[in-house]
């Protein structure tokens, strides 16, 4: 995964995304949210596993993002899978909206996380893999993950 920048302090993460799509462009949006959501969201509590991106009437939504209620929130607490607007350009929605008509690709949400005290979303454009690829690319993981030891072992003992 990328790493995390100065200023940026990361509240939640999809790595079930970058297992089961191949990841083409990624982009920042911001979010509207109400303010006991962002209170939870500082608290670190918040999942995007079943989340997704649409297009609609020209505006991106997030949907299914998971951010519980805060717990000292009141009666004007939010619903903790509501759909949520993103802020993007328009050049970048409809560059989104041609990609999933036409292209066969879909919107993740990647990361959710601060950003200079602003929330923000790191979306990618994606395309679903199948199983063979879910498989090679454990495969070349763990390949490398031998081949560091071996490196590593080999290091250790020429010292």
């Amino acid at each position: 995964m990328a790493k995390q920048k100065a200023g940026e302090h990361l509240v939640a993460s999809n790595k079930r995304a970058r297992h089961d799509y191949h990841i083409f462009d990624t982009y920042e949006a911001g979010l509207v949210l109400t303010g006991s959501e962002v209170k939870s969201l500082r608290e670190g509590r918040a999942s995007l596993n079943e989340a997704f991106i649409f297009i609609e009437y020209g505006e991106a939504w997030l949907e299914s993002a998971y951010i519980p209620e805060y717990i000292n929130g009141t009666w004007t607490n939010h619903a903790p899978r509501r759909k949520r607007k993103l802020l993007l350009h328009r050049a970048q929605i409809d560059k989104f909206f041609i990609k999933t008509r036409d292209g066969g690709m879909t919107i993740v949400p990647l990361k959710l996380y601060f950003n200079n005290g602003r929330a923000k979303v790191e979306i990618a454009l994606a395309k679903g893999k199948k199983e063979y690829d879910k498989r090679q690319t454990l495969r070349e993981k763990q390949d490398k993950r031998e081949a560091e030891r071996a490196m590593r072992e080999r290091n250790r003992l020429g010292e």
